[in-house]
């Protein structure tokens, strides 16, 4: 009976182990080739940023997050990684998004949507550019000819505002990307965007936990 209480308690210990996940190298795991690729694929041929956002480019840019898809155990890691690639896949988007109360707004330049997540206005522009290193109010184009700080941009985005709402559940996520889209504002891309997360889920082998509409 020693041994055998032993060895169950050596296989709750390994299984524990097996749940927890280590930092970024778990993201390259769960983001294989043929899920990235599958999330490319929905664009159209015509669509300029359908060879500009890579899985290479993307791993990159995650290396310089190492706590994003790192929730501590597997399902809240593919749970996370398949909330931020299901508004990834649902962000599209022109305006100037000038506010010069908060940051100066550089001649000529536009602060519309940006990268996978759409960085928008001119003070977000100038924050996540001091974050990643890039002149963000002077040369905010270089989020769209530099495909690893477009991703960089999306995380900063992800980790800096969204991440902290993800235990409410995936609906809190939209609210605090879009809130103009809860309440009726915009039925059908809450259900886009519920629908690519259920999807993700999916395909991860993993439930969607509640809360998922906002």
């Amino acid at each position: 009976m020693g041994n055998l209480h032993l060895l169950l308690i050596a296989a709750v210990a390994i299984l524990a182990a097996t749940a927890a996940l280590p930092a970024n190298a778990a993201v390259a795991d769960i983001v294989t080739p043929a899920f990235f690729n599958g999330i490319k694929n929905q664009a159209p041929n015509s669509c300029a940023g359908k060879n500009f956002y890579t899985r290479e480019a993307f791993l990159q840019a995650a290396n310089a997050y190492p706590n994003f898809g790192n929730r501590g155990s597997l399902p809240g890691s593919k749970r996370e990684i398949a909330a931020f690639f299901a508004h990834v896949t649902h962000e599209t988007g022109s305006t100037t998004y000038c506010d010069p109360s908060q940051y100066p707004c550089a001649p000529g330049k536009k602060y519309y949507g940006r990268g996978p997540l759409q960085l928008t206005w001119n003070y977000n522009y100038a924050v996540c550019g001091r974050a990643n290193n890039f002149n963000g109010v002077g040369d905010p184009d270089v989020v769209a000819r530099d495909p690893v700080l477009a991703w960089k941009t999306a995380l900063w985005f992800w980790m800096t505002n969204v991440r902290p709402v993800l235990p409410q559940g995936f609906g809190a996520t939209i609210r605090k990307i879009n809130g103009i889209e809860c309440n009726g504002g915009n039925a059908p891309a809450v259900r886009a965007r519920v629908s690519y997360y259920n999807s993700y889920c999916q395909k991860f082998g993993i439930q969607p936990e509640a809360n998922t509409s906002c």
